[in-house]
């Protein structure tokens, strides 16, 4: 398996996004994502940093999962855009080089994928905020290794734990380590009154057939 959940910070993490509003969760009015889907569930883990107590919380826990999962890491990497500020943080805790590595080559100056200093053969450790299907975060992933980097593996906050998510992350042999998931966040929204149980059932159908759910 490629894809950890974090025992030790799957329900804080999530009772901590669910308590400052980053994550959303409504039934009724369901959200849109950019890619059509209406979802009852909307993630925006970059609320975060306006919540110090939060944001250093995040950091920390990050930091340490690196710590006992990537022991070797020499660089922290940034997945723009969200995963730049949280990136930032980790190296910062981890006294690490720290860069970042963009969607697309800038269209001006040295048309850098990349910025920040990359050694050949750098071990290092993406930072990512949120996992959905994965397909962006495994895109950065390729760069840095296209750059000369070893890619140990990656690190995010949440993710809503798809089978193509799985699927991928598997397929591309990239090892994700994440805070939090959405069966620990059902069980805090649960416990904390956020939904009730018939919303439960609702959200977990989602869960199961995100692109046909009504």
């Amino acid at each position: 398996m490629q894809i950890t959940i974090m025992p030790s910070t799957a329900g804080p993490v999530a009772s901590k996004l669910l308590e400052i509003g980053a994550i959303k969760l409504n039934t009724e009015k369901p959200f849109t994502w950019s890619s059509g889907w209406k979802s009852p569930i909307y993630c925006d883990n970059r609320l975060s940093l306006s919540y110090p107590h939060v944001r250093s919380y995040i950091k920390r826990c990050l930091a340490q999962a690196i710590r006992d999962c990537f022991p070797d890491t020499q660089a922290i990497a940034g997945v723009a855009t969200a995963g730049i500020p949280q990136g930032a943080l980790v190296a910062e805790e981890l006294h690490l080089p720290f860069l970042y590595v963009r969607p697309k080559p800038k269209d001006h100056g040295l048309e850098n994928l990349i910025e920040g200093k990359l050694e050949k053969g750098q071990r290092v450790v993406l930072i990512e905020d949120l996992i959905s299907t994965g397909g962006s975060s495994l895109k950065a992933a390729a760069s840095l290794k296209d750059g000369g980097a070893q890619v140990l593996g990656m690190a995010a906050i949440f993710t809503y734990g798809f089978d193509t998510a799985e699927q991928n992350f598997s397929k591309d042999g990239i090892k994700l380590i994440c805070l939090s998931d959405f069966p620990h966040l059902l069980e805090e929204a649960l416990l904390k009154n956020f939904i009730s149980p018939d919303q439960l059932a609702h959200i977990k159908a989602w869960r199961l057939d995100p692109a046909n759910w009504k």
